[in-house]
């Protein structure tokens, strides 16, 4: 029997209705693994290539024959717009076979929630946020909730395996499957898999079962591909361009001295105009900003303003104002964001989409081009390469467009030889240790230490951490409260650990700043951190507003609407750039040869660069003098490995060598004065590396480099331990030393 015969018939109907003329090989060799075999899944197929119904057409149709007495299936989805997107399109398959499907987050009303609780069947939809606060206060119900749960379908699995998010996934569904006493079978999505057998691995992990990877021959696609770049003012990099896109924005729009609009966004502008496009930018500050602007060149040139906003610290009305806008076919609005509509929302008909500077991995290049394409639309992204121009003086490492080059390493590492970042596996997780223990705590009540131990370390994402590193935990967490002692020896949430666990930011285990929410009159607009004071103004929802007051009590701000451009406040937004993507930026300013995507100004700043690095010897000597006793080096190294060295050179090779001064730029160079020769300074790194030598020597002294969100509540000596071995590459930093040309 083939695939499409095995299915149910009002799966079958669902087809026919949508005009499918045949299934796509992603659904025929998904049905095979999950109607024919009891294996776990990992479905990885592009973009808009039918995973969603690839995995759950054979899994209605089980349930249609034998109907789950519980909730039978949970997709685990990381966006609430992603949830709220796959809700519409389930709900839809499974009305006709009376199949429920549920939705839970943080936006989804209480009512529908209860429902789910008294009826619990179907499919639930849900992040790992929510599911964290499910087991906690529910605890006492997941077997009559799960008791029959048969799948767990996780999408977009790519994104949960380099981080505490995707160990905290992993330890939630171990930890539902032990309560509920069930062995549900995993089921991974995602379009940028980088190494499908080790993230075939890490989805099996703790089930006793292997895992099925379909091969899918990937069908020959044509990107419609553009690279340009701008200075932010002044001539272009290509002298014969015509600048037209620095438009004239007069001083009344703009509320500053400037009267010459940045050619890049200006550029954005014109490209968006009667077409519907998403913008991404790297922030959440930058998507402020941006937004800002282009509205502001829409009332300069008096034209309706046709752009959107869509980030995380929005509200979820304007953020799914945005989505419901997108979705509009006949819509002609762009919407600026960031990883936010990365991932798996349809958002229809999408002509274009805009990336300003370089994004982090080739893995989010890939998403975001996925966005578009679909619909028989070829892929199609534009980059926006934007820098200020370098002082005529500006030293050697300020010359290079880092960002252009970065972008063209992450196309042509994926054009080339089809790499994506591949999952990191080797993490000391202490922080998300620290989590699940005062989690099982809160769910399960009072257990022995014996208990607990069995409970947490034999969760898979802690297969590192030693039962003698747990004890160290265990006995600071109740010298320090968060655990309480009790007469008979066992351990329950203490005074200081409550109040962390009764609040609903402990579900999360990925870092949040201290958000305040910003309210104009009754409407709500989002959230931002480190709130200025009365009579200062802030950038949110694309406008700006003057703030009017702040409540810290309560963590308000009230602002109201006024013109102008400032900054946004919503901390820091780290990247991870892989060697990989070094070693390409290296061969990218050595090679000559052309890249059919470079535009004109973009081919003109590549020669420039390349023509700098050739004069200085760049690409073919690591440590370049900048005159007298400035050096800078250049270790094309990823920003863990990056990020080992800059300490092993402070800490073990600066009082050798008479180093001072060290600026860097990470992950690109790092800057120094010295004493010592070229010579000396090669040798000495080449000596200390090849010496055995502890990783935890690379800490500070007096550091505890908190690097996760827990890490504040974990012992000195693991947070020191955990980030020496778990964080810092210092395997690819030494490998790299050892290959450093004199």
């Amino acid at each position: 029997m083939n695939i499409f015969d095995r299915y149910a018939p009002f799966v079958q109907d669902f087809i026919y209705r949508n005009n499918w003329e045949s299934l796509r090989a992603i659904q025929v060799a998904a049905g095979d693994a999950i109607f024919n075999t009891d294996d776990n899944v990992l479905l990885s197929a592009s973009t808009a290539s039918g995973k969603t119904e690839a995995a759950f057409f054979p899994i209605i149709t089980l349930f249609s024959e034998d109907m789950p007495s519980s909730v039978g299936a949970i997709y685990i989805g990381p966006l609430k717009a992603l949830i709220n997107d796959q809700f519409m399109r389930l709900n839809d398959l499974c009305e006709e076979a009376h199949i429920p499907v549920w939705h839970w987050h943080g936006d989804v009303l209480q009512t529908h929630k209860n429902k789910m609780l008294k009826n619990p069947s179907g499919i639930l939809q849900i992040t790992p946020e929510s599911l964290e606060a499910l087991l906690i206060h529910k605890h006492s119900a997941i077997s009559r909730l799960f008791g029959d749960l048969r799948f767990i379908v996780i999408d977009e699995v790519h994104s949960l395996m380099r981080g505490d998010r995707g160990g905290q996934t992993l330890c939630l569904i171990e930890r539902l499957s032990k309560m509920a006493g069930v062995s549900p079978r995993r089921i991974g999505l995602s379009a940028t898999i980088g190494d499908p057998k080790a993230a075939g691995e890490l989805l099996s992990r703790g089930t006793g079962r292997k895992t099925i990877i379909p091969q899918i021959a990937a069908k020959g696609i044509k990107w419609r591909l553009s690279m340009e770049h701008f200075y932010t003012s002044g001539v272009q990099a290509a002298k014969d361009y015509e600048n037209k896109f620095a438009l004239s924005v007069p001083e009344a729009a703009t509320d500053t001295a400037s009267q010459n609009a940045d050619p890049g966004i200006g550029y954005i502008f014109e490209h968006t105009r009667g077409k519907k496009c998403l913008i991404f930018v790297n922030s959440r500050e930058e998507c402020e900003a941006v937004t800002t602007t282009l509205r502001q060149y829409c009332e300069a040139k008096h034209e309706s303003d046709r752009f959107l906003i869509h980030h995380g610290n929005l509200s979820a009305s304007y953020r799914e104002t945005a989505e419901a806008e997108m979705k509009d076919d006949d819509s002609t609005k762009t919407t600026v964001t960031t990883a936010t509509l990365e991932l798996g929302i349809d958002i229809g008909r999408l002509e274009r989409a805009f990336q300003i500077d370089a994004p982090f991995t080739v893995s989010s290049f890939l998403q975001r081009m996925g966005r578009t394409g679909r619909r028989d639309l070829p892929p199609e992204m534009w980059f926006v390469m934007r820098e200020e121009m370098p002082e005529p003086r500006a030293m050697l490492p300020e010359t290079i467009p880092w960002k252009l080059i970065q972008g063209i390493a992450l196309v042509q590492v994926y054009l080339e030889e089809r790499w994506v970042e591949p999952p990191k596996t080797d993490r000391l997780p202490f922080s998300l240790l620290y989590h699940q223990t005062m989690s099982t705590l809160a769910s399960c009540g009072e257990m022995s230490p014996a208990e607990l131990a069995s409970r947490v370390l034999t969760l898979s994402s802690f297969n590192r951490i030693s039962r003698d590193d747990y004890k160290i935990l265990l006995r600071h967490l109740i010298e320090t409260d968060h655990i309480q002692q009790t007469e008979n020896g066992g351990l329950i949430v203490g005074l200081a650990g409550e109040r962390l666990t009764n609040s609903y930011k402990f579900y999360a285990v990925f870092q949040e700043n201290e958000e305040y929410t910003v309210r104009c009159e009754s409407h709500e607009l989002g959230t931002i951190v480190k709130p200025p004071p009365r009579g200062e103004k802030i950038a949110i929802a694309g406008k700006v507003w003057i703030v009017e007051e702040v409540d810290h009590k309560h963590h308000l701000v009230y602002c109201e609407e006024v013109r102008g451009k400032v900054p946004a406040y919503f901390g820091e937004c780290p990247g991870d750039i892989n060697t990989k993507i070094l070693l390409r930026m290296k061969d990218v300013l050595k090679e000559n040869k052309s890249y059919p995507y470079l535009m004109k100004n973009a081919c003109a700043r590549l020669e420039q660069a390349r023509h700098t690095a050739a004069n200085s010897m760049l690409t073919e000597e690591s440590l370049i003098n900048l005159g007298g006793n400035m050096w800078c080096l250049f270790p094309w190294l990823g920003t863990y490995s990056f990020l080992a060295l800059e300490r092993f050179i402070k800490i073990k090779c600066a009082p050798l060598l008479g180093i001072k001064g060290i600026d860097s730029s990470r992950p690109y160079f790092i800057q120094f004065t010295m004493k010592a020769s070229k010579e000396d300074f090669i040798t000495t790194l080449r000596r200390l590396a090849v010496e055995d030598f502890d990783p935890m020597e690379l800490v500070y002294k007096d550091e505890v480099p908190i690097f996760e969100k827990y890490d504040e509540y974990v012992p000195a000596e693991l947070v020191k331990k955990g980030f020496s071995y778990g964080v810092l590459d210092i395997d690819e930093m030494k490998k790299r030393i050892l290959e450093i040309n004199l």
